[in-house]
């Protein structure tokens, strides 16, 4: 390229000589022999060296997460144990209700250990021996005393309690000088419940006593969870007669001599 200056001739660029020639066959510096081209000029798909690529960040690793992993490990601990304690619960659910029974702990099954005792021919009038005390079966009264939840403040007769026993009640028993406040909380576990009867009882040798027929279970605090265990295992389940065995229109009155009746009591 010339360069030329106002009311001057055209003059020609100074070339300065570096005093090296180009060796044969090469072309002069600034070319690529045969191309015409800059040398700094790569050629496509070429392996001239283009403009440099930039540098991808050098990541730096950080460690793990262990709060999330904590957090699913945590859920998932709990979701196992849900799902265990359903099926535990459902297997638990699904036993038959005598070897629920059984599984209360301090119970004592008459039925497996003197079945003998809780056999009978017939109903029969007057006092009866009982061979346990309370009684748990066995002979008994033709009439039953009513057990509809009934809480009784007296003693009441054997004959008749054992009647209520093979219908399917739950007879809860109690020393006479138990604190009013476990007397309360007993009575508050029968009182309106079907197949359910209390009444006060001498000579226990536990504060308290459970009864169903063929069951016993005797305890020494009103608090004690085993008693709400008993009545839902053996409560109407223990009946000798059924569940549609009758709980009604049987003895009211208190006493321990039992009440045979002038006329003929009902029967079941």
């Amino acid at each position: 390229m010339s360069i030329s200056t106002p009311g001057g001739p055209e003059r020609r660029p100074t070339v300065v000589s570096t005093g090296k020639k180009p060796a044969a066959g090469r072309p002069a510096s600034g070319a690529k022999a045969g191309t015409g081209k800059p040398a700094g000029t790569p050629r496509a798909g070429g392996s001239g060296k283009g403009p440099r690529k930039p540098v991808s960040p050098v990541k730096v690793s950080q460690g793990r997460a262990w709060g999330p992993i904590a957090l699913f490990v945590t859920v998932g601990v709990l979701a196992a144990g849900i799902i265990g304690y359903g099926a535990w619960a459902s297997f638990q659910g699904s036993k038959p209700w005598d070897k629920k029974a059984n599984a209360i702990e301090g119970i004592v099954n008459i039925r497996k250990t003197d079945k003998t005792s809780l056999e009978y021919e017939s109903h029969k009038s007057g006092p009866l021996t009982y061979k346990y005390s309370p009684p748990v079966g066995g002979v008994h009264n033709a009439a039953w005393q009513n057990c509809m939840g009934d809480v009784y403040d007296a003693p009441i007769a054997n004959e008749h309690a054992v009647h209520s026993l093979e219908h399917g009640a739950v007879w809860i028993t109690y020393r006479p000088d138990l604190p009013k406040d476990q007397v309360d909380k007993l009575a508050g576990k029968v009182r309106g419940v079907e197949k359910m009867l209390m009444s006060p009882y001498e000579g226990l040798d536990k504060p308290i006593s459970l009864q169903a027929w063929g069951y016993q279970l005797k305890l020494d605090n009103a608090d004690d969870k085993r008693i709400d265990e008993f009545i839902k295992d053996l409560r109407v389940n223990a009946s000798v007669e059924g569940p549609t065995a009758l709980c009604n229109t049987g003895v009211t009155a208190t006493g321990t001599t039992p009440r045979d009746l002038q006329q003929q009591p009902p029967t079941q």
